[in-house]
C-alpha cells in the first residue's frame, strides 16, 4: 500500500468510500453488513486506514453499519471521516443535534476527519450565514478534540468554491472534489485543483472512476490503452491519471465487492503515473466519450445577447450535457435549485433567436425543452426518494425504540388501519371469546 504524509500522520493513498457498500436484494437502504465487514477486514489487512461515510449514505444506514463494523478494531488503527449534511437546507439549523447523533451512530468519541458536505450553488448562502453557526460550532468541536481535521467536499463551480474559501479557507485542511480524467475538463476539475493549490489545500478525490463509468470502456478505447500498458487494467488507468496530479493525497473508491477491492489494492501497491504520451491518449479518449453524448457548446455567448429571456444559455447547456452524460444524477438538478424560475430551462420561449447566431448550429430551444421535461420528471422522482428516506429513518427510530427487527415493524396510515391488520391476522374460530373496548 502506498502511504501519503498528511500533517503528522500517514494515510493510505486508497480510502474506502462507504456510499456503495454491498446491499441486500438491490435495496440501497439495506446494507449487507456481513459482506461489508469482509470488505473492511480485507482492506484493513492490506493497509487501508481511511474510511469515509456520511449522514445520508445508504438512507442514513452507512454510519450505523460502519460504526458497528469499525468498533471491532482498535481506534488507533483507522481514520474515520463523515460530514455535516448541508446538501439539505432543512439541516442547516441542526448542526449540534446531527453531530452528536453521528458520534453515537459511528460509536466513536471523535472524528478524525469531518467535512462540510457538498458545498454547492444551492447551499453556499446558508453555509456562509452566521445565523446557523455551522462553521463556529465545528471549529468549537475541533478545539475540543472531537474533530481532528476539518475540511469540505464540493460539487460546486469554481466561483462558488472560491466564495467558500474566501470565508473559511484559512482553517480548511483538505477538500474533496469529483476528479477523474473525464471531469478534468468536463466539470472543470483542473481549475478546481488549481484553486485549491492557491490556498495550499490538499486534494481528496471522490468518483475516481465516475461511478463505474470509467471502469469499463468500449472495445476500441480499451484496445488503445492496452497497447500502451498491456498489464494495466482499465480501472487502474483512472487511478494512474490521479497519481500524476500534484496535491492529490487521498483517493476514495466506493468498492462494492471483493473483486473491486482486490483489483484496487493491486493498483495501489505502487505509483505508476502516466507519461505525457499516455495522458494525451487518455484525454483524447475522454473527448471522444463526451463528444458522442454532449452538445458542442464553446461558451461564445453569442446566444445570450439575443435571448429575450436573458437566459445564461452556455451554463444551462453545460448542465444539460452533465445530465445527459451521467444519465440523470444529482449535480444538474442541485445546481438548478439555485436558479430563479425565470432563469431555468423552462423559461425558454422557443423563439430560436439564439439558434440563428450559434456558430455550432446547436438546436438550443429543443435542448432546453428536453432539459425542462427531464427536470420535471426528476423532481417527481426526488419527491418519492425523499419520502422513502423519511420512511426508512422512521423504521430505524421505531426499531431502536422497541428493540425490534425491521421486519417486525410496519408503518401504516392510521391507528385504525393498524388495529384492523392486527385483528385480521388473528385466526379466530367458532366459540372464541373476544374482549373489545368502547373507546373506539
Amino acid at each position: 500500500m502506498i502511504y501519503k504524509d498528511f500533517q503528522d500522520i500517514k494515510l493510505s493513498a486508497l480510502g474506502l468510500g462507504c456510499m456503495r457498500l454491498p446491499v441486500v436484494d438491490g435495496d440501497d437502504a439495506k446494507i449487507d453488513e456481513a459482506a461489508a465487514a469482509e470488505l473492511v477486514a480485507c482492506a484493513m489487512a492490506n493497509g487501508v486506514n481511511y474510511y469515509d461515510t456520511a449522514w445520508g449514505y445508504h438512507s442514513g444506514n452507512s454510519e450505523l453499519a460502519m460504526g458497528r463494523i469499525l468498533s471491532k478494531y482498535p481506534r488507533d488503527k483507522f481514520y474515520l471521516a463523515t460530514k455535516f449534511p448541508g446538501y439539505s437546507l432543512d439541516n442547516m439549523g441542526k448542526v449540534e443535534e446531527i453531530f452528536e447523533e453521528q458520534l453515537e451512530k459511528c460509536q466513536v468519541d471523535y472524528f478524525d476527519f469531518y467535512l462540510f458536505h457538498n458545498v454547492c450553488e444551492m447551499n453556499i448562502d446558508a453555509y456562509l450565514d452566521p445565523q446557523y453557526g455551522i462553521d463556529a460550532y465545528l471549529r468549537k468541536q475541533k478545539a475540543a478534540g472531537r474533530i481532528k481535521r476539518l475540511g469540505f467536499s464540493a460539487h460546486a463551480s469554481v466561483p462558488v468554491m472560491r466564495r467558500f474559501l474566501e470565508a473559511y479557507g484559512d482553517h480548511m485542511e483538505f477538500c474533496q472534489i469529483q476528479l477523474n480524467y473525464l471531469d478534468w475538463t468536463f466539470q472543470d476539475a483542473k481549475a478546481k485543483v488549481e484553486l485549491l493549490r492557491e490556498y495550499n489545500i490538499p486534494v481528496w478525490v471522490m468518483e475516481p472512476v465516475r461511478g463505474g463509468r470509467l471502469a469499463k470502456l468500449g472495445e476500441s478505447h480499451t484496445a488503445r490503452l492496452t497497447a500502451l500498458r498491456p498489464d494495466e487494467t482499465i480501472p487502474a488507468w483512472a487511478f494512474r491519471f490521479l497519481q500524476g496530479i500534484p496535491g492529490v493525497t487521498m483517493i476514495l473508491s466506493g468498492m462494492s465487492n471483493m473483486d473491486q477491492l482486490r483489483d484496487n489494492l493491486r493498483t495501489f501497491e505502487d505509483e505508476k503515473p502516466l507519461t505525457e504520451q499516455e495522458t494525451a491518449e487518455l484525454m483524447e479518449i475522454a473527448d471522444e466519450m463526451l463528444g458522442r453524448r454532449t452538445l458542442p457548446c464553446t461558451a461564445c455567448h453569442y446566444c445570450t445577447d439575443h435571448c429575450p429571456q436573458g437566459l445564461d444559455i452556455p451554463e444551462l447547456i453545460k448542465l444539460y450535457n452533465e445530465h445527459n452524460f451521467t444519465e440523470g444524477g444529482f449535480i444538474a438538478p442541485m445546481a438548478l435549485m439555485a436558479y430563479p424560475e425565470e432563469k431555468k430551462p423552462s423559461a425558454c420561449v422557443g423563439c430560436r433567436s439564439c439558434e440563428a447566431v450559434c456558430p455550432q448550429q446547436i438546436k438550443i430551444s429543443e435542448a432546453l425543452a428536453d432539459f425542462s421535461a427531464r427536470q420535471d420528471e426528476a423532481n417527481s422522482s426526488a419527491h418519492h426518494i425523499a419520502m422513502d428516506s423519511k420512511r426508512n429513518k422512521a423504521y430505524e427510530e421505531a426499531r431502536r425504540l422497541l428493540y425490534a427487527d425491521p421486519e417486525e415493524i410496519a408503518l401504516v396510515e392510521s391507528t385504525s388501519h393498524g388495529l384492523n391488520i392486527a385483528a385480521n391476522g388473528i385466526e379466530l374460530k367458532d366459540g372464541d371469546n373476544i374482549i373489545t373496548t368502547n373507546l373506539e
